[in-house]
């Protein structure tokens, strides 16, 4: 591990974790923006469900840990929604066991540590008619839909409210876009620069909004070696100028909002 240790906010989920730095994605927003402030790990596996994750739970975050991550941020459940596979293969969760498998995640994570924080995100919407187009001759007939996805999104929520678990509602919040279908999507199912844009927006609000202390907002957070110095560079008045925290212009650089 390289020094100086800083506070470690974990993503921890499926193909929307694993490409959360491809295409402009949120995972590269928040590390850009928490440049100097925390360190962003990614444990994202394509294809995965809730029942793998909860297998390698101890794995990825053991208890034994010299140091706990300060923030996990978890998704799982767009391919827990997927139609069963006639075979009994594929990633579909029942619904009563995802919502288990959900707890059971939640529940270690709180064990980690009493300043370790949790952020569940909901299955997002998908564009139908681009899975055929993009996928049918991959995974035959549509077995992904908006319908499945939102009763897996509710059922997250409601886990979520339960359990005094901050979340983001990927399902609402990405059709609130007019064009979201359009605009919000690679393939379909993962999402473009548009699409993370707005995960990342929603994560910040629940940032700025949580009682936490210490608070996990990024412009609460210290900068590493933020102070002035000499060596600083010169402004045309004559003076150094710190450009150690430009977390500002990085929010106005991505296209979100100066509130966040």
């Amino acid at each position: 591990m390289v020094g100086p240790s800083r506070p470690q906010f974990v993503l921890f989920g499926s193909s929307i974790v694993q490409y959360s730095f491809s295409n402009g994605g949120w995972g590269a927003i928040l590390a850009d923006l928490y440049s100097r402030k925390a360190d962003i790990l990614v444990r994202g596996y394509a294809g995965w469900n809730s029942r793998r994750a909860v297998q390698v739970l101890e794995q990825v975050f053991p208890k034994d840990a010299t140091i706990q991550p300060s923030l996990v941020m978890v998704y799982f459940g767009g391919n827990d929604s997927m139609r069963p596979n006639p075979l009994g293969l594929g990633p579909h969760v029942p619904l009563p066991e995802y919502i288990e498998n959900m707890r059971k995640i939640a529940t270690h994570l709180q064990s980690l540590s009493e300043k370790t924080r949790i952020i569940f995100l909901s299955a997002p919407p998908v564009n139908e008619e681009h899975i055929r187009e993009q996928l049918s001759g991959i995974i035959g007939e549509l077995n992904r839909t908006n319908k499945l996805c939102k009763i897996y999104s509710d059922a997250c929520l409601e886990l979520c409210r339960e359990m005094d678990i901050k979340a983001v509602d990927l399902c609402t919040s990405i059709q609130k876009r007019k064009d979201w279908e359009t605009t919000c999507f690679t393939d379909g199912i993962h999402l473009s620069s548009e699409g993370s844009k707005i995960v990342a927006e929603e994560i910040l609000k629940v940032l700025k909004e949580a009682d936490w202390e210490p608070s996990l907002q990024w412009n609460s957070l210290a900068t590493e070696f933020g102070e002035d110095s000499p060596y600083d560079p010169v402004g045309t008045d004559g003076k150094t100028m710190n450009v150690s925290d430009d977390g500002v212009a990085r929010l106005m650089q991505w296209g979100i909002s100066n509130r966040n």
